[in-house]
């Protein structure tokens, strides 16, 4: 099984491992796109001005350029430990055990704007990219990444992928057709849940499932695994959907 998770606009900056190796990256057959975007990156951060204007960024904001101009030989660190925010405190991966780290590491892609999905554990510097931003000489990273990713995921072949994308970064490499998955909305018995509590609820399932490390490999196993824990997963009305109810 794989878990695909968004990223976070917010990340720790600094690092303590060797600046980024791209062929080391989980999906390695998306190298080309990786080094395209980065390129791209590297330089648009050349001109500050035009890069805080494509990237949307205030003048307080002028070190996310920085960011994206070292992006070659910045220091690194865990994808997982990189990003901050709802998601990734309820997860809170620096806290789990070895054990529940490696689970993260073989179990959990994390879709990043740049890279595509990265491993949990691959190694990655700061940088800023969304999913909805369009680089000078590239075309729109929908269109770049889509294809592409599907494509890597498919020759991964993975028994089962739980999606807790954002529809933003499916919309950058939906799961194969071929790929037996399950998109996840959070809700509450009032309906879909707000950002902060589909959040939270996200990093506090994969929290869970790094914790216990279960076995299973398909979609049945899950829903056993879940019922078992006191977690909410039900059929939604859209096929190929689950729906994770939480409390409010």
């Amino acid at each position: 099984m794989k878990i695909l998770l968004p990223p976070s606009e917010t990340k720790h900056p600094g690092g303590a491992g060797a600046p980024l190796v791209v062929d080391e990256l989980a999906l390695s057959g998306l190298a080309r796109q990786r080094r395209e975007v980065i390129d791209a990156l590297v330089d648009l951060a050349a001109d500050e001005d035009a890069a805080r204007k494509v990237l949307g960024l205030s003048a307080r904001q002028a070190g996310e350029v920085e960011h994206n101009r070292m992006l070659r030989s910045a220091a690194t660190m865990s994808a997982v430990d990189r990003y901050t925010g709802v998601l990734y405190d309820a997860l809170d991966a620096a806290s789990l055990s070895p054990g529940s780290r490696r689970w993260l590491g073989s179990h959990v892609w994390i879709h990043s704007a740049p890279f595509g999905p990265v491993g949990a554990l691959d190694a990655i510097p700061a940088y800023r990219l969304s999913a909805g931003t369009s680089l000078p000489g590239l075309k729109a990273l929908r269109r770049h990444w889509g294809d592409a990713t599907t494509s890597a995921i498919e020759v991964e072949a993975p028994s089962f992928v739980l999606d807790l994308r954002s529809e933003a970064y499916v919309a950058l490499g939906p799961v194969p057709a071929s790929v037996p998955s399950a998109y996840v909305r959070v809700v509450t018995s009032h309906g879909r849940a707000l950002n902060h509590f589909n959040k939270k609820s996200k990093g506090l399932l994969v929290r869970a499932l790094a914790e216990q490390r279960p076995r299973f490999g398909t979609l049945r196993g899950l829903r056993s695994w879940a019922a078992a824990n006191g977690i909410r997963l039900q059929d939604a009305d859209e096929r190929g959907v689950l729906e994770l109810v939480v409390d409010e």
